[in-house]
């Protein structure tokens, strides 16, 4: 099992910026590819960015690439979202998520993704 909790949502004005983490913790953790998607509100949860376990390889959504940079710290067992240049349509619950097995390849498909934080609310305001 691996258990993520993420921090650092808040709210902010439109080109601020703002980082979110998320904590993991249990079996094997930093061994696993992690990804953030977020949810709008009667929207679907879409992917945002991932990374590799190594920390080696990032990858984006065309709606945040260039304005968000995600980051891991595998001794700390975190992995964290920097975003830039924020705007309206950024307001989302964001998740962080684990792969459901580790050692393998970064994913923007959220079934391949067996753990999942609780989320934290991030709010840009015009």
């Amino acid at each position: 099992q691996v258990q993520l909790t993420e921090f650092g949502g808040g709210l902010v004005q439109a080109g601020d910026s703002l980082s979110v983490s998320c904590a993991a913790s249990g079996r094997a953790s930093s061994h696993r590819a992690m990804g953030w998607f977020r949810q709008a509100p009667g929207k679907e949860r879409l992917f945002v960015a991932s990374i590799s376990f190594t920390g080696a390889n990032t990858y984006y959504s065309d709606s945040v690439k260039g304005r968000f940079t995600i980051s891991r710290d595998n001794a700390k067992n975190t992995v964290s979202l920097q975003m830039n240049s924020l705007r309206p349509d950024d307001t989302a619950v964001y998740y962080c998520a684990a792969r459901s097995h580790p050692f393998t390849s970064t994913s923007s498909s959220s079934s391949d993704y067996g753990y999942w934080g609780q989320g934290t609310q991030v709010t840009v305001s015009s």
